[in-house]
Order: structure tokens, then sequence, then C-alpha cells
């Protein structure tokens, strides 16, 4: 029996899904497997973590992501909404056994470094590092879900690639499949406040450019401040980088090769 490639997923929300809808759609429609994990619980003051993690059940069961490739490690480990980075150990460490636990690896996509949610940065900065370690660096790539970049107040972009993260690889993305996104979109009820924020930008998204964006990773841009300027953590006062920086680096100091 031929041996399956995978391409594995890691998102810090339920939702996050959003910005690599067609990159999961292809992959299947290529025979590749698809695993996906989520990394927080997705509990909030709204919705339970049940509400949530069969939302983004449904949202993959229609890219063709078979339930049993779902796996909700946040809700297992505890880790709450906007806490990832003050779980760094017990994170990387489901995250390394997990990644372990599949050959061949096809791919491996995280969500990117921008500044955009203090949960997304610490789990690009856990994923690239153990990617890092096990030589597969080459197959992990990175999605922009927002960022704020030069921008002032409260305004952010969405899917917007930040080019300090490198060349931008772009597939386009077929009308029907962007009408079929566009509903997807519509399918996390229980986040209907963010989605109204976001739902208008992925829609000019679509009209405009619809295509799905991919960078590489680089394990240097850890040291690195996202883009200058104020993040939109710090905006939105969830988080700072100074304290982003020091928990990646104690999780980082602890790793076998550390120096």
């Amino acid at each position: 029996m031929p041996i399956e490639p995978v391409a594995l997923f890691l998102f810090a929300h339920q939702d996050d899904e959003f910005g690599v809808f067609e990159r999961i759609a292809a992959l299947r429609r290529q025979g590749v497997r698809v695993a996906c994990a989520y990394l927080t619980d997705g509990q909030t003051a709204n919705a339970s973590a049940a509400t949530r993690n069969a939302e983004s059940l449904a949202v993959l069961a229609q890219l063709g992501v078979a339930q049993h490739d779902v796996a909700f490690a946040g809700q297992l480990l505890g880790i709450g909404d906007a806490r990832l980075p003050l779980h760094m150990e017990a994170a990387g460490r489901w995250i390394g056994a997990w990644i372990d636990s599949f050959y061949p690896i096809e791919a491996i996509h995280v969500t990117a470094w921008e500044g955009g949610h203090h949960d997304h940065d610490a789990l690009h900065a856990l994923v690239v590092t153990l990617a890092a370690e096990r030589g597969l660096l080459a197959r992990t790539w990175q999605f922009s879900l927002y960022q704020a970049e030069s921008l002032g107040g409260p305004l952010f972009r969405v899917l917007a690639p930040l080019a300090a993260n490198g060349p931008v690889t772009a597939a386009p993305i077929s009308w029907a499949a962007r009408r079929q996104y566009l509903r997807l979109c519509l399918s996390y009820p229980s986040q209907r406040n963010t989605w109204i924020g976001l739902f208008p930008i992925v829609l000019l998204h679509y009209l405009r450019r619809g295509e799905q964006a991919l960078q590489g990773v680089d394990p240097a841009r850890l040291e690195q401040r996202p883009h200058a300027g104020a993040l939109y953590y710090e905006k939105r006062k969830f988080f700072t980088w100074e304290r982003m920086r020091a928990a990646i680096a104690a999780w980082r100091a602890t790793r076998p090769h550390a120096t």
C-alpha cells in the first residue's frame, strides 16, 4: 500500500482556517491528506469551546478534511484564547509530538509572523523552531491573517503578507471557489461580531485579488519585531512585543540545540 503524504495546518483559533481555504482544498484535490490542529480552546464570553470546534469541523468537512484528522490541542491542554504565549512549553511539547506522528510530511502551514494576534505569533515561533529542529523548514509555509503595518488607530489589513517575511507564492482562486469561501466565512455564527469587521475586507480581497498567498519561514525573523511601529495586539492592549520576545526566548532556551 502506498504511503499517503500529509500536509499539516496549525491554527491558534477556530476560524483561523479562513486564511488557507484554497490551500486546504487544493491539497485535498491533489489527494494529499490534510491534518489540522488548534492550539487554544476557543472558549469566549459568547461561545463555548464545543460550539467553536463544531463550526470549524463543519467548515473543514466542506473542504474535504476528515474529522479524525482535526485535533483540538488547546482544549486538551487547557490553553485559553489569548493565552498561548503563557503556555509555550506545553504547546511546544504537544506540537512536536504531533508533527512526529506523521510521515511523510508534504508541508507544514502556520499563522504568519505579523504582529496581528499574539497567539498567532507565539504559534509561529513554536512551529518554525520545531520545524527547523526536524529539517522541515523548506516545507514550512506561513499565511497572513491580519496585521497593521503603517496603519494608524484601530485599522488593520486582512490577508496581506508582510514584505519583511519574504517572497510571496500566490495561487489564483477560481470565481466558483471564491463564492464558496465567502459562504464559509459566514459559517461562524458564534463569532458574528468579529466577522462583521472581517467580512467586508475579505470580500474585497476576493473581488480584487482572489489568490492564496503563502510565504516561506525564517527562524531569524523570530529575533525581529514583525514590523516597525505599534503591532496590532499592542494597539489593542492585548500583549506587548517585549513580553512576546521574552516568552519565545525563554522557551527556545530550553530546546536541545539552544546556543
